[in-house]
């Protein structure tokens, strides 16, 4: 597919997975605080990859659009913040290059699925911001923009959401049945084997489409969740999570409020990578070289430990929609009640998780 004026656009049909929107108390604008931590833990990492390694000299110097895309934007207000510390670090550059006279206009463009909150993202947008503002709503493991139309694309803490569930995972006859529980934190290994061959599709899928709407010369941050090669998922904070989620859903169903097999039906769609999975997609995708990869642990930018119902209101803000949509939205208090009190329970084990190094930054430039 070229995109060109005269071809129609393959518009990719993937789950949708919307946080939370508004502004009242669950909604993903007001418990987004993790996120934000894991920005501000990966500025000077993507700082000193635009000082480094963005060639900006290689676009051409009658370039009047410097164009970045944050890729899953979700509502607000950290891809506010992420997008500015972006232009400012390539102004920066720009600067330091003696082409401040060639500096040229900043436009962004927020894209997430057409089911996110659009409304209250573009009600939030800064005032005094310093790029002209776009929305591109639709599934970023599909093509999204012109060819050779991006120089920089950005992504925080959204690639860990499949674009749907292995079918595996939900059959009675599989070994990758996934029985009793929501993840595969704690499940044997076809079924987290079954989530990673997913994650893979969809890494394919995406640095493809990249491939073709970053520039050559152009610079790709990812921010995701991440394990280190060769850690139990069970020992990172949202694997911890996601078993006291499943265990609050199988109490439930033990005293009747839903279903055992309503249990077996659900799963969370979420996985988080490791530098070596991500290495070897990148490498095979052959055209982007990897200029950093890193894991971090964002605990360390957060001054206390981590409180069950700061917990409790993370989750609740990226995982209610789905939750809802499955099981009912009647059980959702009472859900997360039981959840915070699995959090207390477990309190140690939770704290100690999150000290794990659980953030992977990935620093790719389209060669």
């Amino acid at each position: 597919m070229s995109g060109s004026g005269s071809e129609a656009v393959a518009v990719v049909v993937a789950e949708s997975y919307p946080m939370n929107g508004g502004d009242g108390a669950f909604s993903y604008n007001k418990n987004s605080h993790f996120q934000r931590v894991a920005t501000n833990v990966a500025r000077a990492t993507i700082n000193e990859a635009i000082a480094e390694r963005l060639d900006v000299k290689r676009f051409s110097s009658a370039l009047t659009t410097f164009r970045i895309a944050d890729l899953g934007c979700s509502v607000g207000p950290n891809t506010f913040i992420a997008v500015q510390n972006i232009l400012e670090a390539v102004r920066h550059k720009y600067e330091s290059q003696g082409l401040s006279s060639q500096l040229p206009d900043f436009q962004v463009l927020f894209n997430d699925h057409a089911a996110n909150d659009f409304n209250t993202l573009f009600a939030s947008l800064p005032s005094d911001r310093p790029y002209y503002a776009a929305g591109v709503p639709g599934s970023f493991h599909g093509r999204l923009f012109p060819k050779a139309s991006l120089h920089i694309a950005h992504s925080s803490y959204a690639l860990q959401w499949l674009s749907q569930m292995p079918k595996e995972l939900v059959d009675p006859n599989s070994p990758a049945f996934n029985k009793g529980r929501v993840h595969y934190t704690s499940a044997p290994r076809e079924v987290s084997d079954a989530y990673a061959s997913q994650f893979a599709k969809d890494m394919v899928t995406f640095l493809s489409a990249r491939g073709e709407e970053i520039a050559s010369g152009g610079i790709m941050v990812l921010v995701m969740p991440g394990i280190a090669n060769g850690i139990p998922h069970s020992r990172v904070p949202s694997g911890v999570m996601f078993d006291l989620l499943g265990f609050s859903l199988m109490d439930m169903a033990k005293e009747g409020i839903i279903s055992e097999a309503q249990v077996d039906a659900f799963n969370l769609p979420v996985y988080a990578t490791s530098p070596d999975e991500m290495t070897a997609l990148v490498e095979s995708n052959g055209r982007f070289s990897i200029e950093r990869m890193d894991l971090a642990a964002p605990k360390s930018k957060i001054d206390d430990s981590v409180g069950g119902h700061a917990c409790m209101l993370h989750l609740r803000a990226g995982m209610e929609g789905i939750i809802s949509k499955h099981f009912g939205s009647e059980i959702i208090d009472d859900l997360f009640d039981r959840f915070l009190r699995k959090t207390e329970e477990f309190s140690d084990h939770l704290n100690s998780a999150f000290l794990q190094g659980s953030q992977l930054v990935a620093i790719l430039k389209r060669i």
